[in-house]
């Protein structure tokens, strides 16, 4: 995992550019938020996005082996999910990809105070890193354990009966977080966090995934 602080160096720069795309969308996946999409037709922040792998492409080449990379998806996010709305998998740990060369940068842009992004072992398989060949013991343990969850449970903080937590970096504005999408993870999402979906007062991050080659 590599954590850079002051990575844009421009912060209010960026964050102009991700409020100049709001209102954001609904998201059919597990994600408890809003999420705008960036393309090519978002001049200004898919400049931003191809700025940002250009930065951080160093720091993903000297930690992970890769010596380049393809750009899977990028995105503006807003946790903007009551914690008494969430479905059963968003009250749990999960991962982006068992492919062990994808990799999410994590920009933390509006973020409250502690807050962050802690990672997770599955207590009764062992399981922290989601590859192939532990798929399928994942889903069913995961699918078993969020049956037992009560339903007022919220965001995990912390370890429970279920997932231990092994790891955690804390949310600073203008820090970047890259790590492997196959790594088991959740937002820290404290009580009394504010859930506002405007970009400029809600918990925004960019996210963008990468493939190494």
């Amino acid at each position: 995992m590599v954590v850079i602080d002051e990575f844009s160096g421009d912060l209010e720069r960026v964050i102009d550019i991700a409020a100049g795309l709001a209102p954001y969308g609904a998201q059919a996946n597990y994600y408890p938020g809003l999420r705008r999409l960036i393309t090519i037709d978002d001049e200004a922040a898919d400049s931003f996005v191809e700025e940002t792998c250009e930065r951080a492409a160093q720091f993903i080449a000297g930690a992970f082996d890769v010596d380049s990379f393809d750009l899977i998806e990028a995105s503006f996010s807003i946790v903007s999910t009551l914690p008494d709305r969430l479905t059963a998998p968003q009250r749990a740990p999960h991962f982006d990809s068992t492919d062990p060369r994808y990799y999410a940068l994590l920009h933390y842009l509006h973020v409250p105070p502690h807050s962050g992004t802690a990672f997770y072992r599955q207590r009764s398989t062992g399981i922290e890193r989601v590859t192939e060949s532990n798929l399928a013991t994942f889903i069913a343990t995961a699918r078993s354990d969020a049956a037992k969850l009560p339903r007022d449970s919220g965001y995990i903080l912390g370890s429970d009966d279920f997932f231990e937590q092994i790891g955690a970096v804390e949310a600073v504005p203008d820090r970047m977080v890259i790590y492997q999408g196959s790594l088991l993870h959740s937002g820290i999402i404290p009580p009394g966090s504010n859930f506002d979906t405007n970009p400029r007062v809600g918990r925004l991050t960019a996210n963008i995934f990468v493939r190494g080659q």
